[in-house]
């Protein structure tokens, strides 16, 4: 994983671990047998509370790099990034914190597959074709994607496309963020409001269940936004 992502990670990731933790663990009704993740990066933290409500775990990376990342760090391998703190930070959180072990263990149990993602593709997964998901997340892909509003709502559509009908949604972003640095490289994000978000997700029949929001805390500039979020929503019956 590149540097700048891993300091970025350190210096503000690990506070929205207890958000997302609100948004997978103390909203009962997100549960069932299969969650789809499409997130940016080879990090998995958002997906340690999650662990414990779905069955199984499919993880859509656009990058091989994070594929063979992620697949190191299942495998035990040399070189692979050591999650142990954010595992201890869920447990900690939790009240359950000799338990941390067996958290990482459950998560590397649940995700049955790592696959490759392609949005310019109809089928994500292609050639795979994904059963319906129970639940799907994505957290800060859309925005590094996205060049203005237009490529935005058709990612999404795209992403929300893999979920059930009567399915969940959790996302996690940050609002009016223009770049994130990965070591030397400065990345475009399309900015957007809560405003946007809350248009995007009412035209495409979700109703936002839950928000909660971290205002910025730290004075880094490897990032620009102002807060970050994480939501959960449920399309209309």
């Amino acid at each position: 994983m590149p540097a700048g992502l891993l300091m970025f990670l350190t210096e503000e990731e690990i506070d929205i671990e207890g958000v997302g933790g609100v948004a997978c663990s103390s909203l009962g009704h997100i549960k069932g047998d299969l969650l789809i993740d499409i997130s940016n990066g080879a990090f998995i933290h958002h997906l340690y509370s999650a662990s414990e409500f779905f069955k199984q775990i499919l993880v859509l990376k656009c990058a091989e790099k994070c594929i063979m990342e992620l697949n190191r760090w299942i495998n035990k391998r040399t070189g692979a990034f050591d999650w142990s703190h954010i595992s201890a930070y869920c447990k900690v959180t939790e009240g359950n914190s000799d338990q941390c072990e067996g958290n990482d263990t459950m998560l590397k149990k649940a995700i049955a597959e790592i696959l490759k993602c392609d949005f310019n593709k109809k089928n994500l997964a292609e050639p795979k074709v994904l059963p319906p998901a129970d639940c799907v997340i994505t957290a800060w892909l859309l925005a590094l994607l996205s060049k203005d509003k237009y490529d935005y709502k058709m990612y999404f559509r795209k992403f929300v496309q893999l979920l059930k009908p009567e399915g969940n949604l959790i996302l996690v972003g940050s609002f009016n963020a223009t770049y994130i640095m990965i070591g030397q490289d400065k990345l475009h994000s399309f900015k957007y409001d809560e405003s946007f978000i809350r248009k995007v997700l009412s035209n495409e029949g979700f109703i936002i269940d839950h928000w909660a929001i971290q205002k910025k805390t730290s004075l880094s500039n490897l990032c620009d936004y102002e807060a970050i979020y994480v939501l959960t929503a449920h399309r209309k019956k």
